[in-house]
């Protein structure tokens, strides 16, 4: 797992991670803190095959922040977060969700992110506390912990790559 100053070093020299709130605040001893720019309520019904041939990606409708912050209800939502993060052919990515999520009663979705993979990433959150969870924009919700791997044959080329960029 890569530590703080190699994660720094390939920020600075390769921009592993773009669009960062604080340098400094997010760079953790073996980890980067992403933050929270967008929530989502799943609006329709998903297909999830073998091959994606029937693939059909949820339709969302966005909610807004207001006065920057999102009051949420019990449930699943879409998040994405505001870091753009450029995997290398010789890293994998693997985010977690912070402690501070579950000790309010929330969870996120783990997610893999392959040799290749450029984009702001999305995830699934839920919050199961029956009392629900406010964020503010730009809340710190996951982090995001670096493996080196021999050098990838294949880098990512799914649907995914580019995700969030416009």
């Amino acid at each position: 797992m890569l530590n703080h100053d190699e994660i720094l070093d390939r920020i600075q020299k390769t921009k592993l991670i773009e669009d960062y709130v604080d340098l400094e605040n997010q760079l953790q001893p073996s980890s980067f803190d992403l933050t929270l720019a967008k929530v989502y309520k799943l609006s329709k019904q998903g297909s999830i095959d073998f091959d994606n041939k029937d693939r059909v990606i949820s339709d969302t409708e966005e909610i807004p922040f207001i006065d920057g912050w999102v009051d949420l209800k019990p449930g699943v939502y879409k998040i994405q977060y505001q870091e753009i993060v450029n995997v290398p052919k010789d890293l994998v990515g693997i985010t977690i969700c912070r402690t501070s999520l579950s000790r309010c009663g929330c969870d996120l979705s783990n997610g893999f992110w392959d040799p290749g993979y450029s984009g702001r990433g999305t995830a699934a959150l839920m919050v199961h506390n029956q009392n629900g969870i406010r964020f503010k924009q730009r809340a710190k919700v996951a982090q995001i912990v670096f493996l080196p791997i021999t050098e990838a044959r294949q880098l990512y080329q799914g649907i995914h790559k580019g995700e969030n960029l416009k």
